[in-house]
């Protein structure tokens, strides 16, 4: 009998003494934290982690909001991406959290369900807004003259409907099949999440002509945007070279960069994890590789895409200045 055995077994036995397991319904989620007295560490990286996230993307969305001057095409698409964020990473980690300081580790069946079709609807939204993104940046530096009619508001509202409906049918779908398939094997999900790869290992029937389907959505809405971005960048990269003085081609240089490595972050691993077949898989790597596109990358992209932004620092030192003169102005007034 190895560790994961143990762990299993040992995690089937607590919840059979809650008294919350219904084998029926209720699924058994493994978690992240499993080895000894590093699992009170981990979890303080992780809820720190989560903390600075909803912060920073909370800011984002309201600095963008209060400040006029954010009112374009490519800060209206950066809201929708710190949105989709903020609910990303608030799907899976609120309830690890939960699951960890309770010492339980079920989940309802349909709270399994819920959880699989917003990861999904979420993750293929962020997938389909990272790439148009990279077409708003193509378009303002390739095409400037042409940018207010190629990305006026009703263009810029439908890719941002586009890409919340195309997520969310797509999700959908995938969820409407996976949880009519029959789990007869053990409930439960060697995860920290409900995730359609993690629940095909419970399904007791052939999936493998479903795992074409799930191959082509994640070719379809993962690996297209993805050649999308490197195409686009690849392009603005060749105009700024032909046009820009060395220090503006630094800077080009530096930003797509930043850009590209925080894409690549997250469609490197969810191409990983949703391209693989059944048989190369490992729950421990799994686990690991879900770390990076389910909390690092909505950790990183607000502070990507805005503190290397000369207009977001702008106009967050002009809000703490208007904070800080307000904050003396009530001080003078007491007195």
């Amino acid at each position: 009998m190895n560790i994961s055995d143990v762990i299993s077994f040992d995690i089937l036995v607590s919840a059979m003494k809650t008294g919350n397991q219904s084998f029926g319904t209720d699924f058994l989620l493994v978690g992240l934290f499993q080895y000894g007295w590093i699992n009170s560490l981990l979890f303080v990286v992780i809820a720190t982690l989560f903390t600075v996230a909803l912060t920073g993307n909370i800011m984002l969305i309201h600095l963008i909001r209060l400040n006029t001057r954010l009112h374009t095409p490519m800060y209206f698409l950066l809201s929708q991406l710190s949105i989709v964020d903020l609910m990303y990473i608030s799907t899976t980690v609120p309830k690890m959290a939960v699951n960890f300081l309770s010492q339980s580790k079920t989940i309802r069946f349909l709270g399994c369900e819920i959880q699989t079709y917003v990861f999904l609807a979420l993750g293929g939204t962020e997938a389909l807004l990272l790439g148009f993104m990279s077409y708003d940046r193509y378009v303002a530096i390739c095409h400037p003259l042409h940018y207010p009619m190629l990305m006026s508001k009703k263009i810029c509202c439908l890719m941002v409907a586009c890409a919340w409906a195309s997520g969310s049918i797509n999700a959908f779908i995938h969820t409407l099949y996976v949880f009519q398939l029959p789990f007869c094997r053990s409930r439960l999900i060697n995860h920290f999440f409900c995730e359609v790869p993690a629940l095909l290992s419970l399904v007791c029937q052939d999936t493998s002509q479903y795992e074409h389907t799930v191959l082509l959505s994640g070719l379809i809405i993962l690996l297209l945007p993805f050649l999308a971005i490197l195409a686009s960048y690849a392009r603005v990269l060749i105009v700024v070279f032909q046009m820009s003085s060395g220090k503006g081609q630094a800077k080009a240089v530096s930003t797509c960069s930043s850009h590209l490595i925080v894409a690549s972050l997250f469609y490197a691993t969810t191409l990983f994890t949703y391209t693989r077949p059944h048989s190369l898989r490992s729950p421990s790597r799994d686990k690991a590789v879900a770390v990076f596109y389910t909390i690092v990358t909505p950790l990183l992209n607000p502070f990507i895409y805005s503190l290397r932004n000369k207009e977001v620092t702008g106009a967050v030192r002009r809000l703490l200045g208007y904070w800080i003169c307000c904050r003396k102005y009530d001080f003078r007034s007491l007195y």
